[in-house]
């Protein structure tokens, strides 16, 4: 993606925004690869674009192209981001025991699936340190306290953190980050849940699903706010099961779901694919 950006530009559905970031575009020696719209309500809602161009020597006009950005988009009442699509997303993983979200995300990194470089792998347990070591990937153990207080463990993850990622995955990280972690990590943070919001939450839930006879099982990729498992959902799939299928049929079957699922909304968000809108997702 050499000398390829990507614009995002969001705000107020007003008429003119098209020819406006185009034209300057066009100003600016840029050709348009691709370019997605999206309006909530042509009547005074709110409007969603997402452009991705390239430009010869793009790295040193990037800053006049924001600059006159700004300028352009003022009127509109419009917020934008400009990125480099040369510069990979830095993604940290925090993970727990299971391993296959995991370990798929590191594959598919390797195979160069993903647009991201992986600084680490931070976990409370060691059981994947192995096996993220032959990724060449450097792995952090840090315990998680018992009991409710995790102020400890979440503040030494911080520091880890601090300056070295643009957005952190939880791999089936089985831990509840506090409010005043989601705070202070400053970047979005992307979990996969082992269902459709919010069916069978908590322990066990393959055994609950069992249960009462699903017919579905699936999994939700979504950002982590404050609310537990109420973040924007990036992404969600499901796959048919029989009465036939075990606990531990559904459990596999799931697995599978949950890895498509989150590499997807990890392949998205790193492509700046995704813009937020209150609790909810605008995916291009």
């Amino acid at each position: 993606m050499r000398d390829h950006a990507c614009l995002i530009v969001y705000g107020p559905d007003k008429r003119g925004v098209v020819a406006a970031v185009t034209g300057l575009l066009a100003r600016h020696e840029c050709n348009i690869v691709s370019l997605d719209q999206y309006t909530d309500n042509p009547d005074g809602g709110d409007y969603f674009q997402r452009v991705v161009f390239t430009r010869p020597h793009l790295t040193a006009a990037l800053p006049e192209l924001e600059s006159e950005l700004a300028s352009t988009l003022k009127p509109f009442d419009m917020e934008f981001k400009l990125t480099d699509q040369s510069v990979p997303k830095r993604m940290a993983i925090l993970a727990s025991t299971s391993d296959h979200c995991l370990l798929d995300l590191l594959w598919r990194h390797r195979r160069g699936e993903l647009p991201v470089t992986v600084p680490m792998v931070v976990s409370n347990h060691d059981v994947t340190a192995d096996d993220v070591r032959t990724f060449g990937i450097p792995f952090f153990h840090v315990p998680s306290q018992h009991g409710p207080d995790k102020s400890q463990s979440e503040a030494e993850i911080l520091k880890l953190l601090a300056g070295n990622v643009d957005f952190v995955v939880l791999a089936r990280y089985m831990q509840i980050l506090s409010n005043d972690f989601i705070e202070k990590v400053g970047v979005p943070v992307i979990n996969i849940h082992h269902s459709f919001l919010p069916a069978f939450i908590g322990a066990g839930p393959y055994k609950k699903a069992k249960e009462r006879g699903v017919k579905l099982v699936g999994a939700t990729s979504h950002y982590v706010t404050e609310e537990l498992d109420e973040g924007p959902i990036i992404e969600q799939d499901v796959v048919r099961v029989t009465h036939a299928d075990t606990a531990v049929d559904l459990a596999r079957r799931g697995a599978y779901v949950e890895r498509e699922v989150l590499s997807r909304a990890v392949t998205w968000h790193a492509q700046d694919r995704v813009i937020r809108k209150g609790n909810h997702t605008i995916v291009f």
